[in-house]
């Protein structure tokens, strides 16, 4: 080999010797690292209110929530509901209505009571009209006797009927049946007679359907006559059973 390709061989192998050399020494590059993990998702949020909180039977009430971050949102006893919204509802108790909102992050929930109360009672009736000694008079009439007798007539026995019907739709009334005689006789034995005529009277009612417990019988005899002539169109109207109100 001549000296000029000894050269040229020399020379091909430094230069490749120094690339060598030269790569050798340069630093290494790290790769980039990793891209960072995606943030978790949001959990969802809730909320639910009721107004008013307290309602009476067959009343209503709003319902109002809101939801964040969920897709899917129900109410127990209302069902599947928007993200936000209200809702009328009418329970007939007390009930507590339970949301409940789902996402990719979890789920969240909210309550609501709505407490039902029973409607006031009806404010009572008016009382009647207080029942007056004259309008009493006017329902209930005496009855009339024979002389010396305490059996009621078959005449008398329609006013007693009368009389009847108008004390059971007035069942609150207390009667005094007050025994009368005319002015014949003794005052003792008129006493007697008077007392006759007005438990005659009363067993009369009391047949009919009125409560003895309403009923109070005395005898005047002829202590207070209705008619003091003395002759029988008279005295026929103090034989008598007389009704008044018992305070």
């Amino acid at each position: 080999m001549n000296a000029r390709r000894k050269t040229s061989v020399f020379m091909a192998s430094a230069m490749t010797a120094a690339l060598l050399l030269a790569a050798g020494c340069q630093k290494k590059v790290a790769p980039p690292p990793p891209p960072p993990p995606p943030p978790p998702p949001p959990a969802p949020t809730a909320s639910l209110s009721a107004s008013p909180t307290s309602i009476q039977s067959g009343q209503s009430a709003t319902l109002t929530w809101s939801t964040a971050n969920a897709s899917s949102i129900s109410i127990e006893g209302v069902g599947y509901v928007s993200a936000s919204g209200t809702q009328s509802v009418s329970p007939t108790t007390t009930t507590t209505y339970h949301l409940i909102a789902r996402g990719d992050g979890g789920s969240a929930d909210a309550t609501a009571t709505v407490t039902v109360t029973a409607p006031p009672p009806p404010p009572p009736p008016p009382p009647p009209p207080a029942m007056t000694e004259a309008m009493f008079e006017q329902n209930v009439k005496p009855v009339f006797y024979a002389f010396d007798s305490y059996k009621i007539s078959s005449d008398a026995q329609q006013t007693l009927t009368d009389s009847v019907a108008f004390l059971q739709s007035h069942a609150d009334l207390k009667v005094l049946v007050a025994g009368y005689c005319d002015e014949r006789g003794s005052e003792e034995y008129n006493l007697a007679l008077g007392q006759k005529r007005a438990d005659a009277a009363k067993d009369d009612l009391v047949k009919a359907g009125i409560d003895a417990s309403r009923l109070r019988t005395i005898s005047y005899g002829k202590e207070k006559p209705f008619c003091t002539e003395h002759k029988e169109s008279c005295w026929q109207q103090n034989r008598r059973a007389q009704f008044s109100l018992d305070q």
